[in-house]
């Protein structure tokens, strides 16, 4: 009986942490940081290998959340780099400043993201 509840607490506690990264990013988060430095650290440090040279997404182990126009807070951005779920690997502040780390995020969310079917005439015959 034991075992029940701890899985059922467990699939809550997992479904609480999803929600915090489906929350509205706070308009100080887009402030304080360098796109130019984000795009530059984003590139050197590889996070374009997953998650492709325009925060696409992509597919290395599976698929590789997309970052560009990211919904996540700052403070949810900052926890999954460096408390990762899946094959993300973990970047600690040694490897990746808290600043880089701004940067980066206010680099993705510059980003165009995705752009409408009818945009691309080929997929509209």
């Amino acid at each position: 009986m034991n075992s029940i509840f701890r899985t059922g607490g467990l699939a809550l506690l997992l479904a609480l942490g999803d929600v915090a990264f489906a929350l509205p990013a706070s308009a100080q988060d887009a402030t304080t940081g360098d796109v130019g430095n984000g795009r530059k650290v984003y590139l050197a440090d590889g996070c374009y290998q997953c998650h492709g040279r325009v925060g696409q997404g992509g597919s290395m182990n599976g698929p590789a959340p997309i970052l560009a126009q990211t919904g996540m807070s700052f403070a949810a951005f900052k926890r999954q780099v460096r408390i990762p779920i899946n094959d993300m690997p973990a970047y600690s502040e040694r490897m990746l400043s808290d600043k880089e780390l701004m940067d980066i995020f206010v680099f993705v969310r510059s980003l165009p993201g995705r752009r409408p079917v009818k945009d691309f005439p080929i997929l509209n015959n």
